[in-house]
């Protein structure tokens, strides 16, 4: 039994820290004593690129810049493909019952970019293309700036001034700072410091789960949101549905054999293609709809988004991480995810 609970303790976790923010959310949602807005929202992120920025190799994340088809593949999914996805299923839902107002707040999350985090952290837990995952989370998050305000204009038809060098500061200050002093330690270290022994996917994991605590804390907060029973059962189906069929159309596309991506690129295609950032989304929101009277209803879908991609993704690492390690390979599997198996090897046992 110990041995069973040592090798799941991540996903033992995940079930731990939800019933803790059910049982006292005022302890980790914002302006609790946790104070998420600043451990979680600048400490958490921060670590997590100084993680990445330690472990991987600098020839890793050269590389990752050169995979051209794996970001035009991960930010055409993120912006083109997932809004006109969503756009086309509004469309339908709206000749029924379904509310109206949770119905924009569907679209506007079609329009957001991906997680700086959680896609990068459950990519380095499978061992995934953690380098590929890190570039387009942080390439997707700068463009969501401009992007994202346009998209929503579009499809939704409301405008506003989003803080473009506000935001721009505190993703540099979060994602590429970290990373960069993460590479400086890591040549610092490299002939005085063994750190294959250094665990980062215990490190990674733990972050990881010290953002769910906080999401799901502020999550269960929420008491203003005002909707009726019916409709909000109907948008946690509607929400879960949404990830499980775009979740196994990248997996099945991004497998297939027409297409030149290894299985650790399947894995970064898979987060990052399907998860949306609450950071950046629930400020835009608040922006353009501050004088609606429907704003609770219209940030339901992220909220309810937000955790449920980030536990779907926990409870899919072991099978995830079972079919990359598992069968036979290819030889571009092999030479494309060679450094990944090692870091497999290197972390086996410390992560999920």
């Amino acid at each position: 039994m110990f041995a069973s609970i040592k090798k799941n303790w991540f996903l033992i976790g995940i079930v731990v820290v939800i019933c803790l923010a059910k049982f006292a959310p005022e302890i980790g949602s914002k302006g609790g004593i946790l104070m998420p807005e600043i451990t979680v929202k600048y400490i958490a992120v921060f670590i997590i690129f100084f993680n990445s920025g330690v472990s991987l190799r600098s020839e890793d994340l050269g590389r990752a810049l050169l995979q051209v088809k794996v970001h035009v593949f991960i930010q055409g999914f993120t912006f083109i493909l997932f809004p006109v996805i969503i756009f086309t299923l509004v469309k339908f839902l709206s000749v029924g019952e379904f509310n109206k107002h949770i119905l924009e707040g569907l679209k506007i999350l079609s329009c957001l970019p991906p997680p700086v985090s959680s896609a990068v952290i459950l990519t380095k837990a499978v061992g995934g293309n953690e380098a590929a995952a890190i570039f387009n989370s942080a390439f997707g998050s700068f463009l969501g700036i401009t992007v994202t305000p346009t998209l929503i204009l579009a499809l939704v038809g409301s405008k506003a001034a989003v803080p473009v060098a506000s935001i721009f500061l505190q993703l540099t200050a979060t994602v590429v700072l970290p990373l960069v002093i993460g590479q400086w330690v890591r040549h610092m270290l490299t002939n005085t410091v063994n750190l294959k022994n250094v665990p980062w996917g215990q490190i990674g994991s733990g972050v990881l789960l010290l953002i769910i605590y906080a999401t799901f804390c502020d999550t269960f907060s929420h008491k203003d949101v005002n909707v009726d029973p019916a409709s909000f059962f109907m948008t946690v189906v509607l929400i879960i549905s949404i990830q499980v069929c775009l979740l196994y159309s990248v997996f099945t596309v991004s497998s297939t054999r027409l297409l030149p991506f290894s299985r650790s690129d399947t894995v970064a295609l898979m987060f990052c293609c399907t998860h949306k950032s609450l950071t950046l989304g629930i400020p835009i929101i608040k922006i353009i709809f501050a004088d609606s009277p429907s704003l609770s209803l219209i940030t339901i879908p992220l909220l309810v988004y937000h955790p449920t991609q980030i536990l779907l993704g926990g409870l899919l690492v072991p099978y995830i991480r079972g079919w990359m390690l598992g069968g036979q390979r290819t030889g571009d599997d092999i030479m494309e995810g060679g450094e990944h198996l090692a870091l497999q090897s290197e972390t086996e046992g410390q992560s999920v």
